[in-house]
């Protein structure tokens, strides 16, 4: 796959002018992808080639190596939801030194040759690989009694159906079109789905404005959502998806993140921008393991 080698800085958000960057490509950014001329034919083949590295997979359950102790428990809890743990990671990272029985390590990035990748990079061509997968942020532990019921809905999921989080923007916000998303904190897509979700232009990645199947781009651009999963919301409210929503709420308790906690401190590669920051130091800088798990009856996953 060819790769650009230059940055360009075409009008990007809703009112705002970015500097566009490669690694905003593996951060899942459609604006990016189609700026920088990034070949969608080669990134298909090379989603294709996921699916046949990875068919046999019955209940896959995508856990993203930011930190290797945290994504050690998160594969525990896979596990013993009855579900297999299939492991990527962003390369900055590498995959995790230690992984339980079953699951399967997989570098997502190996034919594209990214600077960095998301989970929502693979999640936008899940109908390219898997019948179907759940997934979930790096930074999220649940409880047993709260892990056992979800992942019994998203096994029972039908074929069409996605099952995603909504993210509620606050009382002041939740009736303005432009502040609305569904997001990828917990959740779980079908093949049908996310064949559905692609052929309308209308997947997990930012700026869905620019998905070469958005015959809507310029409306979506100015009312809509720029974020990871306003697709996926807009795919279930106005595009005939079958979507199960899922209240956030419900898991806030074990969703360790920066949102609303006002003494956290970003860490970023140097001179990097937002897209750079390095989410596993910032994790176990914030944030105690043993602590979380604690707090959840998980300890003894430690």
């Amino acid at each position: 796959m060819r790769l650009p080698g230059r940055i360009i800085h075409p009008r990007f958000a809703r009112f705002t002018d970015y500097a566009i960057e490669l690694e905003q490509v593996g951060q899942g950014v459609w604006g990016a992808f189609r700026a920088l001329d990034i070949s969608l034919a080669d990134v298909m083949d090379i989603a294709a080639g996921w699916g046949r590295a990875l068919g046999g997979i019955e209940k896959p359950w995508l856990c993203w190596n930011v930190d290797s102790d945290w994504c050690l428990v998160q594969q525990k809890l896979v596990r013993e939801a009855g579900w297999t743990p299939l492991v990527g990671f962003d390369p900055r990272i590498g995959p995790p030194p230690q992984a339980v029985p079953g699951a399967v390590v997989f570098d997502f990035n190996a034919a594209l040759g990214l600077p960095l990748l998301y989970p929502h990079f693979p999640l936008e061509f899940a109908f390219l690989f898997a019948d179907r997968i759940a997934f979930w942020h790096s930074d999220l532990l649940i409880r047993r009694a709260k892990l056992a019921p979800l992942a019994e809905l998203f096994r029972t999921l039908k074929d069409g159906q996605t099952a995603a989080c909504y993210a509620d923007p606050g009382l002041r916000h939740r009736h303005l079109p432009w502040r609305q998303r569904y997001w990828e904190l917990v959740g779980c897509t079908t093949r049908a789905a996310s064949r559905d979700q692609f052929e309308k232009g209308c997947g997990w990645w930012m700026a869905w404005w620019a998905h070469p199947n958005q015959h809507r781009g310029a409306f979506i651009r100015r009312w809509y959502y720029w974020d990871h999963g306003a697709g996926i919301r807009y795919w279930h409210r106005n595009a005939g998806g079958d979507c199960v929503v899922l209240d956030a709420d419900e898991f806030a308790e074990g969703h360790f993140t920066k949102i609303g906690k006002s003494d956290y401190v970003g860490v970023r590669e140097p001179n990097g921008s937002d897209v750079r920051r390095n989410m596993g130091e910032e994790l176990v800088r914030h944030f105690d393991l043993r602590d979380a798990c604690a707090q959840l009856d998980l300890s003894d996953l430690i």
